[in-house]
């Protein structure tokens, strides 16, 4: 019996002795650094792109600084510093798993399958997939795009809806928004599919707006939140009660009214629908 005992305890041991340390959580690293270190696109007009005087601004960065960092600040008992790095839609998720970023805030649809790599905050907007084409084109919707020549970007929801829905659709896929219009405006391809609203702020960056038309219906529900590294709950609280405050204070509002409202450069209504999903997520249950 004693033999037993002994040989369960040095097994035991070994186990302690094989088992990693406990691993940084996100909210660790950020006090030790004092810095959020965010993933956020450079062309992606309104949520997140460099302005002509070369800021870098955006509606998903004015939540990161009016709502995610004062709660930061708050939990760690600190100001908490932003940093930013681009992602793009190939390389968000391995910024995030490599720890080079914190959180991604730009226009990622939070789906299920990027639930086996990454957790995402609640929702902060919604919106679906329509084309950008020229104003003479005769596409009219994901209806009309077979054998046309399509532009997406790489690793998004949109061109895997494309291929399972159209696959007689030529689809094209690019690293970036600008490389994907550089290949609609040269006539390389006959649309550019994209969620509605950023095919929106683009039509309103382009030299010659009135050369561009949105159109169909949404053909994808994309509802974009903010990722982070998996099973990370302090963070993601954190996270999420930022955002949540910046609901219930009406200040969410403000900043929408300031990206999307009637006088911004990319007007593009609040429904009734959106606006009651938004209240629900910070409703207690």
């Amino acid at each position: 019996m004693k033999r037993l005992l002994t040989l369960v305890l040095a097994f035991a041991l070994g186990l302690a002795a094989a088992a990693p340390a406990h691993a940084e959580g996100t909210l660790d690293k950020i006090n030790q650094s004092g810095v959020l270190v965010i993933g956020t696109r450079t062309a992606s007009p309104p949520f997140a792109y460099v302005n002509k005087s070369n800021e870098w601004v955006g509606f998903t960065i004015d939540l990161v600084e009016q709502g995610v960092l004062p709660s930061l600040s708050k939990k760690l008992g600190k100001p908490i510093k932003l940093e930013k790095k681009e992602s793009t839609p190939p390389t968000r998720i391995p910024l995030l798993t490599s720890n080079a970023v914190d959180l991604i805030a730009g226009t990622m649809t939070d789906t299920r399958a990027r639930r086996d790599s990454v957790d995402f905050s609640i929702t902060f907007f919604v919106t679906g997939a329509q084309f950008l084409v020229k104003r003479t084109s005769p596409i009219k919707g994901i209806e009309s795009i077979a054998n046309r020549r399509v532009a997406a970007q790489q690793g998004s929801t949109n061109a895997k809806i494309i291929r399972e829905r159209v696959p007689t659709a030529k689809l094209q896929e690019f690293p970036d928004q600008p490389a994907a219009f550089q290949a609609l405006t040269q006539g390389q391809v006959d649309a550019y599919t994209n969620d509605g609203i950023q095919l929106y702020g683009l039509r309103a960056k382009a030299p010659k707006p009135d050369d561009w038309k949105v159109v169909g219906d949404f053909f994808s529900y994309e509802p974009y939140g903010m990722a982070m590294r998996k099973n990370d709950s302090e963070f993601r609280a954190a996270v999420n009660n930022g955002l949540m405050e910046l609901i219930e204070s009406g200040k969410y509002l403000e900043l929408y009214d300031k990206w999307f409202g009637p006088k911004s450069e990319t007007p593009y209504p609040l429904t009734p629908e959106n606006r009651r999903f938004l209240i629900m997520q910070v409703v207690p249950k």
